[in-house]
């Protein structure tokens, strides 16, 4: 009886110091999560047990239909509506993507209940109407709609599609477990609404500062700034640190000297005296140009007029030393380089216990078919923060390489798989106008450069609230084509992640690997032709470029993107019973003689050569004259294809 009345008090007391604790435990609000949307000085910070997973309408079968049919695109269907995600929790919705947004209602079902907690067109989670899901936090662009608003739920939430299809769709969310969380309301206190107007201002912001992030372990920063001159085969050292501390920002100007075909000036960064530099890149690479031109200009990193920035913090336990390596080429005219750096730093130690050490990862390489470009693959401890992309098809033509999903497998589990390559940097519909169509910067996601005839493309991604944790090993990688990684490509891209141990090796670039890589042909798809008609000429962009005219007109096409040179100019087009006549010149330049485009039936015409032309940037484009043939009055343009001439 008294071993019973004992155990009785002890499981007694054990429920009391539990609910005491539960009771005494600091409450986690949507707020909490919105902060990290601006907070970036909290990223070396550990999450551990917290794993970001994903819904998404991915092809189960690793074909290609990631959603036009919308097959993957839910779970299940209750009461005629479709289920598209469920998630136990306690947790957190970090961001929703899709590039097919409808006004059909999504319902939020949290923690069991019958009714939904929040109800909300889908299109209004996008638009800007409907508070708090604001801009730009939640917007559109480069094809893409995105909302990174947070949505907390304290035991689960189910979200519901009141529609007949869904299309493409990515849910991110992650497991928040110990947390006391509180539910999403929809209710906001003034300051709520105040750290909401805050994130959006920085978000907003398009000459992001060092200021904007010094906060916690990035206050009190100090400065050094040095000047000097690389020359080629030189290392210059520009900041050394033998004492604890963390760097909160870096910005390096050297003019447009890191802009061109060569790559040759690396960022080394080493924490420590570890073996293998923790940042060892191009400069180029690292501050997101896109093959020889700045592009990147995100709220934490890229390049602001001449002055390339890095605002991820970078904390060490002893020691820091960072310096730039001008790699010296044979036969090559190399110019000395005039370099100005900033350095913001302060004396706030790592906490080993709570935080990793910055890391990236430089990679480039003609990847194999039938293998995925690796981002990232480490084992131990640590979490992904960020991607740079750049892309190149290594065939003329459309980018299918970008049809390619990304994949992430974290401890041993495949945590996310995406819907294609433009869709993992919150983008979508490739080669269409005012779409994913030309480089285009936003705050934590962009496209680096779009360009048919160059058969190129990049992007990037950085992953603030939604960093991806693992305990053991991350694998971090994108394919390249429809299916089964089967476009040829040459990708170059950077991870960047915080993690535990030091790289156990890298990449030295080659000259090879150090240099842009120039396509010898190109080819002008007809939806993103840059076209002036004249004297009458009406223009159809269907399936091809439609010209009909009553008498004769010209219309001109530029041939922008490509290097200047001479070329063969070769076209396709429609012969078809109502087919004009067409000339081709280039400016006061007569290529061809008049050709008739009229047949008994349809017939398509391929590769059909026209002439040579010398292209300069003054003399980047062709006319094309068009002409009636007693009644024929259309002639079909589809493609044109220039042949560089060594």
């Amino acid at each position: 009886m008294n071993i019973l009345k004992n155990n009785s008090l002890i499981l007694l007391t054990l429920f009391l110091l539990f609910s005491s604790q539960l009771m005494s435990q600091k409450t986690y609000r949507w707020t909490d999560e919105l902060e990290l949307l601006k907070r970036v000085d909290k990223l070396p910070e550990y999450r551990t047990g917290s794993y970001v997973e994903q819904f998404s309408s991915y092809d189960r079968t690793w074909g290609n239909d990631d959603g036009f049919a919308g097959t993957y695109s839910f779970l299940r269907k209750e009461a005629g509506r479709l289920v598209i995600a469920e998630m136990e929790g306690p947790g957190v919705i970090n961001r929703i993507w899709t590039p097919t947004p409808t006004d059909h209602m999504l319902y939020f079902y949290f923690d069991g209940q019958k009714e939904p907690g929040l109800k909300i067109k889908f299109s209004d989670l996008f638009s800007g109407k409907v508070y708090p899901f604001t801009k730009p936090i939640c917007g559109n662009e480069i094809g893409g709609f995105y909302c990174y608003l947070p949505i907390t739920y304290k035991k689960s939430c189910k979200i519901v599609f009141d529609g007949p299809k869904l299309e493409f769709i990515q849910i991110q969310y992650r497991a928040l477990p110990g947390k006391k969380v509180e539910t999403y309301t929809g209710e906001f206190s003034l300051q709520d609404k105040k750290l909401l107007s805050e994130v959006n201002k920085i978000w907003a912001d398009i000459t992001p500062e060092v200021v904007n992030y010094t906060l916690g372990k990035s206050a009190d920063i100090q400065t050094k700034e040095t000047t000097f001159t690389l020359k080629p085969g030189e290392e210059m050292p520009f900041f050394e640190m033998d004492e604890p501390g963390r760097i909160v920002g870096v910005e390096i100007d050297g003019g447009t000297s890191f802009e061109g075909l060569y790559k040759d000036v690396i960022l080394s960064a080493k924490w420590d005296n570890e073996k293998v530099e923790a940042i060892y890149s191009p400069v180029a690479d690292f501050f997101g140009y896109a093959f020889g031109k700045g592009a990147m200009r995100s709220i934490v990193m890229g390049k602001q007029g001449t002055s390339n920035y890095c605002y991820l913090p970078m904390p060490f336990d002893k020691s820091a030393s960072l310096k730039l390596v001008y790699k010296k080429r044979d036969n090559i005219q190399q110019s000395p380089i005039s370099v100005n750096v900033r350095i913001y730093y302060n004396n706030n130690k790592r906490n080993a216990k709570e935080e990793g050490k910055f890391y990236s990862v430089w990679h480039r390489e003609k990847t194999p078919l039938g293998m995925f470009h690796r981002f990232l693959a480490q084992k131990g401890k640590g979490h992904y923060v960020g991607t740079m992309h750049q892309a190149q098809g290594l065939r003329p033509g459309m980018t299918l390489f970008f049809e390619g999903d990304d994949s992430t497998y974290v401890d041993n589990k495949m945590r996310l798989h995406g819907t294609g390559s433009e869709d993992y940097y919150n983008g979508g519909w490739y080669a269409l106008l005012d779409r994913w169509d030309r480089g285009n910067s936003l705050p934590i996601h962009g496209c680096l450069d779009y360009s048919l005839p160059m058969a190129r493309t990049g992007g990037y991604r950085f992953f603030l609230s939604d960093k991806m944790s693992y305990e053991n090993e991350i694998y971090h990688g994108m394919e390249h084509g429809e299916v089964k990684n089967n476009f040829p490509v040459d990708y170059t891209s950077v991870a960047f992640f915080y993690a535990a141990q030091p790289l156990s090796d890298r990449i030295e670039p080659s000259d090879e690997q150090r240099t842009v890589y120039r396509p010898t042909i190109h080819v002008y798809f007809p939806q993103l032709m840059l076209l002036t008609p004249s004297g009458g000429v009406q223009v159809v962009n269907e399936r091809g470029i439609r010209m009909t005219t009553q008498h004769e007109g010209t219309v001109r096409i530029m041939l922008n993107d490509i290097p200047e040179g001479k070329y063969k100019v070769l076209i396709n087009y429609f012969e078809k019973n109502n087919g004009a006549d067409f000339q081709i010149w280039q400016r006061q330049k007569q290529l061809s003689d008049w050709i008739s485009s009229r047949g008994d039936k349809e017939l398509f015409k391929d590769r059909v050569y026209v002439g040579d032309i010398e292209l300069t940037e003054q003399t980047n484009s062709i006319t094309v004259h068009v002409r009636n043939n007693k009644g024929r009055d259309e002639f079909e343009l589809t493609l044109i294809t220039l042949e560089r001439i060594e």
